[in-house]
């Protein structure tokens, strides 16, 4: 019997629920919903339409509710919550870790905001203001405060003992705090070591002190990329004075990591990363309206330039023809630098210190390649129409468009990070004008000096 894919199967327990749905077979779906883990749960609400999800929330067991807001995107996630009254938001929030409460809480009004926080007791409401202080982006506004935190002249059999009491550990534990009595941060006792030293042995003699205390400003993509330099389960997340605020998990930074990924994919078409696939007609209008205004005027400014060569089209007719070639040639190459340089900047494999090369590197990239293209297209012109003039001319324009679109896909995303705008969202729409003017003005210029 073949395997199906993970999607395949998605794709068969989502027509499973929905033809249970149409058929109103509401125990059954509850059932089902009851069987399955909150990330399969989250992933049916995101691939139904709005009215199903409604449905569909109200026979979640309540008690899964939390878990399953912890895996929806932000936009699913706010339908939901809207729908909702705040004591039943409060309700759901009592089971949510810290840092996925805090994101959750950031996108309510501040009438049930309020109402959730003055329903917490005061230690999970300082836990869930402390992250909430810091920025969403940041490693203080991803961390979670269920760290065990351990003192260095205390022994072995006593952190055991101490464990044994507790009955669990918080998820992702791989290492253990050590702290002094003002709970500023002395090093990482790992779990092993733990486990694995006799019982008289004293904390103090097995810290790791070389482990990496993250600051709570740092920005998350940094800490991806530290766990990921490091191969790190979790890190500290330590304060200005030293003391212990909490700490990163590998769950969390995987969350950033496939952010990041999605962010950049809905970007370049100018989209929110978190973009609901069904989202109602209206709304999915008027979000995608504004990329489509902003994409017609740098289109209206191509054509501009196209319409300053208008008599030169009813002299010679395979021009037009012609016209759409050396742009189009320019775009692909440029996307495909504006693609490199984003990535590498995304890695940190690009700042100002490399980007001179970066650029004189792209420069030789872009005129080897336009130079080659346009050896090749010229050829082909000039046995088509028998003139060798028109050859030239676009091989011309084809050297210079490539040559200019391998700058402007270094200079672009480079200048716009100075600038604090997201290269990825704002890059190829600069990128495509530049290559549609550049292309289209070395083309019909060059034409209106040799050819007439």
């Amino acid at each position: 019997m073949p395997e199906i894919s993970e999607q395949e199967y998605n794709q068969q327990r989502l027509l499973q629920v929905n033809e249970a749905l149409g058929s109103g077979m509401f125990v059954y779906v509850r059932k089902l919903l009851q069987k399955l883990p909150p990330f399969d749960i989250a992933l049916i609400l995101e691939s139904s339409t709005a009215k199903s999800r409604s449905v569909l929330w109200q026979l979640i067991d309540p008690d899964h509710h939390g878990e399953v807001l912890e895996e929806l995107s932000e936009e699913v996630r706010k339908g939901i919550l809207k729908s909702m009254r705040p004591e039943k938001v409060a309700a759901v929030a009592e089971g949510m870790d810290v840092d996925d409460l805090a994101e959750v809480l950031r996108t309510l009004p501040d009438a049930v905001y309020q109402e959730v926080i003055n329903s917490m007791d005061t230690q999970d409401r300082s836990r869930v203001e402390m992250a909430l202080a810091f920025e969403e982006d940041t490693a203080g506004g991803i961390m979670n405060t269920d760290t065990i935190t351990i003192r260095p002249d205390v022994s072995v059999d006593v952190v055991l003992r101490y464990l044994r009491l507790k009955g669990e550990l918080p998820e992702a534990t791989d290492s253990f705090y050590v702290v002094d009595r003002h709970d500023r941060f002395i090093g990482a006792v790992s779990l092993a070591s733990i486990v694995t030293s006799k019982s008289e042995q004293v904390v103090s003699s097995l810290i790791d002190a070389d482990i990496e205390a993250i600051p709570p400003e740092m920005d998350e993509t940094d800490v991806a990329q530290l766990f990921e330099r490091h191969d790190l389960i979790s890190a500290p997340v330590v304060d200005s004075d030293g003391r212990l605020l909490g700490r990163i998990t590998i769950d969390d930074v995987i969350d950033i990591i496939r952010e990041e990924a999605e962010h950049s994919m809905m970007s370049m078409a100018g989209l929110d990363d978190e973009a609901d696939t069904f989202a109602p007609v209206v709304k999915s209008t008027q979000q995608r309206s504004i990329w489509l205004g902003v994409n017609l005027i740098t289109a209206l400014l191509a054509v501009a330039v196209t319409s300053m060569f208008e008599g030169l089209f009813s002299q010679l007719a395979i021009l037009a023809v012609l016209n759409s070639l050396v742009p189009s040639m320019g775009g692909v190459a440029g996307n495909q630098t504006l693609t490199l340089v984003i990535r590498g900047m995304a890695l940190g494999h690009v700042g100002d210190s490399n980007s001179r090369a970066l650029l004189y590197k792209e420069l030789a990239v872009g005129f080897l390649n336009g130079l080659i293209w346009a050896i090749l297209i010229a050829s082909v012109v000039a046995l088509w129409k028998q003139d060798f003039v028109l050859g030239g001319v676009i091989a011309f324009a084809m050297l210079m468009n490539l040559t200019a679109a391998g700058v402007a896909g270094v200079t672009i995303p480079l200048v716009l990070k100075k600038m604090n705008i997201d290269p990825a969202l704002a890059g190829s729409v600069i990128l495509t004008t530049i290559t549609d003017v550049v292309g289209i003005f070395a083309f019909l210029g060059t034409a209106t000096l040799l050819l007439t």
